[in-house]
């Protein structure tokens, strides 16, 4: 069995094409790359000559294949070097790491509580098939853009490493249970090199996460304590496996809070990245750097409903703000007041007037649907894919760039265009965009929409109708439509790029922020 040295632009099975390796150590590394077959980003795994442990790698890689539980990273291809090439083929995953999610401070106990009793079910089924993941750290979590978690690494990343375990349950609860820990302090509980601060220690175990931050529910603490140190809780069996974590984390959950009405202008938008996406094997030799954290309010789809959810201190109206309700109330009164003066007008001025009314017209007196601002449900793309948010995060001061290119504004001779898509969540009746794009013009552009019920992939909207145009811009675009277009997606087609600030050879788009105009 022999392996290969891999490079930028090497194409694996005449379909596979390294782009960024975006991690490596110890003779393996990860790569972003493209299958160009579906036209999708995936994460490759090379190997350098002689690695010691490839066949565990790919025994591993393979019987991770056949688990098909939507929140563990699917494994799509795997050789194992019969043609001088070993790798392994996996999907790319986008979205912010637990340790993003993190970096602003602990999360609600109760959106810790959700989030690690979904990565406890996941890995619950995969302990059934016979499989561990037992390298658990802040970047093996993952919430996908899609509204999801994802768990990276089963069984892989062990191997890489030689890691291994005489009770692979217990090894996996405990490390559920760091996982539960840093959700409610912000520390980790381990001995893996993190983006988080240690956690404080009394007598040799990690203090329990009420000693650390104030508020977190007794019943939540005592289950992060018997997970992640095995302390007994009172006439309960002990948690050995992630079956029996999930059960207890499900007993102990908050209920969900009555929905209530959001302050006006509430949002606070993210002030930072998430990471880049794809697979980062967390064997504590790198690729685990995490970026600064969004701040504010974050929609966390785990929660109960997929409710919008506030960190401390950004749940009450800033001064002088009224909450939506009281708005509305005082808005329907003077809607009322209005109403009962016109209708006594009306009446005094054809009680003291012989003339007769003009005759009625047949046509309606509503009026015509204004434009507003249609807010998307969520974003992707094919470049820095977990990034994409940041373009319709209403702060222009984060963006979503793609990668820079070389010699060609035409994404380096590779491809002839990528997309941003928005997904609207709904069919809407689109009049305009504007997109808020860097300094340097020189970006051509369509908008395109698509009324499918499924996204189109971000590689692939050439292929739609194209409604609005722009050539060589930058700053602020508004593309405005002829006629209003219904559809559920808006693809911001890029076809060339604008000079990357900085460079006379390298070329790179950023968009700052896209305000979608219409109605529905």
């Amino acid at each position: 069995m022999s392996t290969f040295t891999s490079e930028p632009g090497a194409r694996l099975a005449g379909r596979y094409r390294l782009e960024d390796r975006v991690s490596a150590a110890g003779g393996w590394a990860a790569w972003k790359a493209i299958d160009e077959t579906l036209a999708r980003p995936v994460t490759v795994l090379t190997f350098v000559p002689g690695f010691p442990r490839i066949a565990e790698v790919v025994t591993a890689a393979r019987a991770a294949s056949r688990l098909t539980d939507p929140r563990l990273s699917q494994v799509f291809d795997v050789e194992d070097g019969g043609d001088e090439r070993a790798y392994i083929v996996m999907e790319w995953v986008a979205g912010d790491s637990l340790d993003d999610l993190l970096a602003g401070g602990p999360l609600d106990p109760g959106h810790g509580v959700a989030l690690i009793t979904e990565a406890s079910k996941a890995l619950a089924g995969a302990h059934a098939a016979g499989l561990a993941h037992l390298c658990l750290t802040p970047g093996s979590l993952r919430w996908t853009p899609g509204g999801g978690v994802k768990l990276t690494g089963l069984g892989i990343d062990a191997a890489l490493t030689g890691i291994t375990a005489d009770n692979p349950e217990l090894a996996d609860t405990q490390g559920l249970g760091r996982l539960l820990y840093a959700t409610l302090t912000g520390h980790w509980a381990g001995m893996e090199a993190t983006s988080l601060p240690p956690a404080p220690m009394a007598e040799g175990q990690p203090c329990s996460p009420r000693q650390v931050r104030a508020g977190v529910p007794a019943a939540i603490d005592a289950v992060a304590c018997e997970a992640l140190m095995q302390r007994p809780r009172r006439g309960r069996p002990p948690l050995t496996t992630p079956a029996l974590l999930a059960q207890a984390l499900a007993e102990v959950a908050p209920a969900p809070a009555p929905p209530s009405p959001a302050p006006v202008d509430s949002y606070a938008p993210p002030d930072g990245y998430g990471s880049s996406g794809g697979y980062r094997p967390n064997t504590g030799y790198g690729g685990n750097e995490a970026m600064p954290a969004a701040d504010g309010n974050r929609t966390y789809p785990w929660a109960p409903g997929g409710e919008t959810r506030r960190r401390p201190g950004h749940g009450v109206p800033a001064p002088g703000r009224r909450a939506v309700t009281t708005s509305a109330i005082i808005g329907i009164v003077v809607v009322v007041l209005l109403v009962a003066v016109g209708v006594g007008g009306w009446v005094l001025s054809h009680r003291t007037s012989n003339t007769p009314p003009p005759q009625q017209q047949h046509q309606s007196t509503l009026p015509a649907p204004t434009a507003s601002v249609l807010t998307p449900v969520s974003a992707t793309a094919h470049d820095n894919a977990s990034k994409a948010t940041l373009a319709i995060d209403s702060n222009t001061s984060t963006d979503w760039y793609t990668d820079y290119y070389l010699g060609n504004p035409v994404f380096g001779g590779l491809y002839k265009g990528t997309g941003l898509v928005l997904d609207m969540g709904k069919q809407v009746s689109i009049s305009q965009i504007e997109v808020l794009f860097g300094s340097n013009a020189g970006a051509n552009v369509q908008i395109k929409v698509s009324d499918s019920a499924t996204a189109p992939s971000p590689l692939a909207g050439r292929s739609l109708p194209t409604v609005a145009t722009g050539t060589n811009v930058g700053n602020d675009q508004a593309f405005s439509l002829k006629h209003p277009v219904t559809g559920r997606y808006v693809v911001i087609w890029i076809t060339k790029l604008p000079p990357k600030t900085g460079s006379n050879n390298e070329y790179q788009a950023e968009i700052y922020n896209v305000a979608v105009r219409g109605t529905g």
